[in-house]
């Protein structure tokens, strides 16, 4: 197994913890989606007890990256990673025992790599697996109405476009219409470091279920 590294991920990680630690429900299980090297998993997993920490990816290499990871840090909390890509109907966690429910999904810088098709089946996904009270954290780059976009971001706006057209950095207002429309509440936007944000989202009383 090819274990990945991520220079970006040892960065920020410490502030994340922070936001995790006081955003993610007490209890269950966190599902990871688009988890990359794993690096974000075995370092949040044992910090977040009792919490289980799955980690998932669409990439078969990135799943043997973070199965590496696992096998060189593990945690009792931390579960066997997954192949999960978020345009399916349905997803694997939707057909298998947990030891404990879903009750919260976090995507770490994904939707900007990532045809906008993704942010919404990341939505709704989430309001199949979660109930009322789970979480949505997203973190990474925005645009936001209002806000003059950083210079860095910018840049990073146009170098993701030159690459696929589909990717860039997205408005945070449309963002927030997606999680509305799959029954979820943007409750809180945080200022993270390198011009990033964490936004958190809670599934709403009386959502569609």
């Amino acid at each position: 197994m090819t274990k990945r590294f991520a220079p970006a991920t040892d960065r920020n990680r410490e502030p994340l913890l922070s936001v995790l630690r006081a955003h993610l429900p007490d209890t269950g299980t966190v599902l990871e989606v688009a988890a990359g090297t794993g690096q974000h998993a075995v370092f949040f997993a044992p910090q977040l007890t009792p919490r289980l920490w799955l980690a998932t990816d669409c990439s078969s290499a990135n799943v043997a990256s973070i199965a590496s990871w696992c096998a060189d840090k593990p945690s009792p909390n931390l579960l066997d990673p997954q192949r999960l890509d978020v345009l399916d109907d349905n997803w694997p966690v939707e057909q298998c025992a947990l030891p404990e429910p879903l009750s919260a999904v976090v995507n770490i810088n994904m939707i900007h790599i990532a045809p906008w098709a993704c942010c919404v089946a990341l939505f709704r996904g989430a309001a199949r697996i979660l109930n009322v009270g789970g979480v949505v954290l997203l973190y990474g780059p925005f645009k936001q109405k209002n806000v003059r976009i950083a210079p860095s971001n910018e840049a990073f706006d146009q170098q993701l476009k030159a690459q696929d057209p589909q990717w860039g950095i997205r408005e945070l207002e449309a963002v927030v219409a997606v999680a509305n429309q799959a029954g979820f509440e943007c409750r809180d936007v945080i200022s993270m470091p390198a011009n990033n944000l964490s936004v958190v989202f809670h599934r709403a009383e009386g959502a569609p279920e």
